[in-house]
């Protein structure tokens, strides 16, 4: 309905209050409690792009792609809970080339981590970011390992977290149980549908975007011709699933969360469960770094990482961004979203050339796992490296490797 000037002076003061204040608060529960990227400074680069009646949560028939063009079978769409489309997001750069019917042929594909973005991604990796020192150099630009003077690069965000569609969103425990399939085939949509990418060239991207790289491959065999997974994994095995289920159970454990059963969203967020996430992110951390490198710290710095309920001075000081950035019940639908994903029966599938690259010392997707992977996928090739930074080396994994990651982009046609 519109109002004219005039009706809007009719309106008493006190109604006139009521009205602006409801209208506030529709606007507060619009909106999200976490952030629609990683990386504020590159969130201008970000698009976003709509699939309707995508299906999260179904099953996935290998066999026959057709069956899961929108998702799952028996999956729930977005849509039939109150909510909008399913949402997804990226940021594209480079060069397309195109086939004779305008689709792109010379795409590069890199998805998300666990807790990143197409945003952070774009930190570590794209030339002249400050997250490109962790990474030893930058790894996409001109002239860089991923040449966007000759790729068309995609930075994907991944279902579940930052500005794709999420259980922060507003539907907290209630959005549906996603997979890594779902991930995968959301924007194996936005790549063909809204982006016009006819093959992908190399698909990658590191821990849980590793895994997505591996997922696509089985999925769409067709649609992409090359693979380069950093430290992932091809199945959630029992070191995993007890480290998620650690970190699950500690977030769960905040009265908040007991109290509210996940349904905090209309406190502020200052009252969300945020200590139960500061629990969680410290179980995961003391096993990120290598224990070698953690023993020889000291503990001044070691404890900004160790959570306690009731911290003093620096105690938990690196906690404190996450509890902010990050929403519980985002990272309990990711953990859950682990739990099945079992790739392995489906290996066979894969017809793109592929080089895997695993930290070896790593404490939480262990070498062992990618040597199973590596036997089991034709033609697959696997090199390594150690690091302190176990686990979180991975963004480096490409610079560390570069002599075999160049000769394996010579093989592909990158170089």
């Amino acid at each position: 309905m519109r109002c004219s000037k005039r009706a809007w002076q009719t309106v008493s003061v006190p109604v006139l209050v009521a009205l602006v204040l409801l209208y506030s608060t529709a606007i507060a529960q619009a909106q999200s409690v976490t952030g629609l990227s990683g990386v504020p400074a590159v969130a201008p680069l970000k698009k976003f792009y709509s699939i309707p009646d995508f299906q999260i949560g179904g099953e996935y028939d290998f066999a026959n792609e057709a069956l899961f063009e929108r998702g799952g079978k028996g999956g729930v769409t977005l849509e039939s809970l109150g909510q909008k489309p399913l949402r997804v997001s990226y940021i594209a750069v480079g060069t397309p080339q195109r086939d004779k019917d305008g689709k792109i042929v010379n795409a590069v594909m890199i998805s998300s981590y666990y807790s990143g973005d197409a945003a952070t991604m774009y930190d570590f990796w794209y030339e002249g970011q400050k997250g490109n020192a962790f990474s030893k150099g930058a790894v996409v630009g001109p002239g860089k390992l991923i040449d966007t003077d000759k790729c068309y690069v995609v930075f994907l965000d991944a279902l579940g977290l930052w500005g794709a569609s999420k259980p922060s969103d507003g539907l907290g425990m209630k959005f549906p149980r996603y997979t890594t399939l779902d991930l995968v085939q959301a924007n194996y949509r936005l790549l063909k549908d809204e982006l016009g990418v006819a093959k992908v060239k190399l698909a990658t991207g590191v821990s849980m975007g590793a895994m997505q790289s591996y997922a696509l491959a089985v999925m769409h065999p067709d649609f992409v011709e090359a693979i380069m997974p950093v430290g992932g994994i091809v199945k959630s095995d029992p070191v995993v699933r007890w480290l998620f289920q650690l970190m699950s159970d500690a977030m769960e454990s905040d009265p908040v969360w007991r109290e509210t059963k996940g349904d905090y969203y209309a406190r502020p967020k200052d009252q969300h469960p945020n200590k139960g996430l500061m629990f969680g992110w410290s179980v995961l951390g003391q096993t990120s770094f290598s224990l070698d490198f953690r023993v020889k710290q000291p503990w001044d710095v070691v404890t900004k990482d160790v959570f306690v309920w009731e911290p003093k001075g620096d105690e938990g000081g690196n906690l404190i961004s996450k509890a902010a950035e990050y929403d519980v019940n985002d990272l309990l639908c990711r953990n859950l979203s682990l739990k099945d994903y079992d790739l392995s029966l489906g290996l066979s599938r894969i017809k793109a050339r592929t080089l895997i690259i695993h930290v070896k010392n790593d404490q939480w997707l262990m070498y062992s796992t990618a040597e199973e992977a590596a036997k089991q996928i034709p033609g697959a090739k696997l090199v390594s490296f150690e690091d302190p930074l176990a686990h979180y080396a991975v963004f480096r994994g490409p610079n560390v490797m570069k002599k075999e990651v160049e000769a394996f982009f010579g093989e592909i046609g990158l170089k």
